[in-house]
């Protein structure tokens, strides 16, 4: 999580999505949590076990980026989509 954290901050993303880590969220069911707060929503990704998925992640964001809209997230991420509570 440190490398997509200066990933992120190096590609300065964070005025078009901002990127929160957690390790766990709640009882600590859903491990290597992150939430992305855009203008028009917050969403919440769980599991994340592999490189490809933080490649993912950055890769959606810096798509997000350059557009200058929120594209939809591409299928390794959305289907770790899941509501908080």
């Amino acid at each position: 999580m440190d490398w997509l954290k200066a990933q992120w901050k190096a590609a300065r993303l964070n005025p078009y999505v901002q990127l929160t880590i957690s390790g766990c969220l709640g009882p600590c069911d859903r491990p290597n949590v992150v939430a992305v707060l855009t203008e028009a929503s917050q969403q919440w990704i769980g599991e994340l076990s592999c490189q490809a998925h933080y490649d993912a992640l950055l890769g959606w964001a810096q798509t997000c980026g350059s557009t200058r809209r929120i594209e939809p997230l591409p299928a390794a991420l959305s289907e770790r989509t899941f509501r908080r509570f």
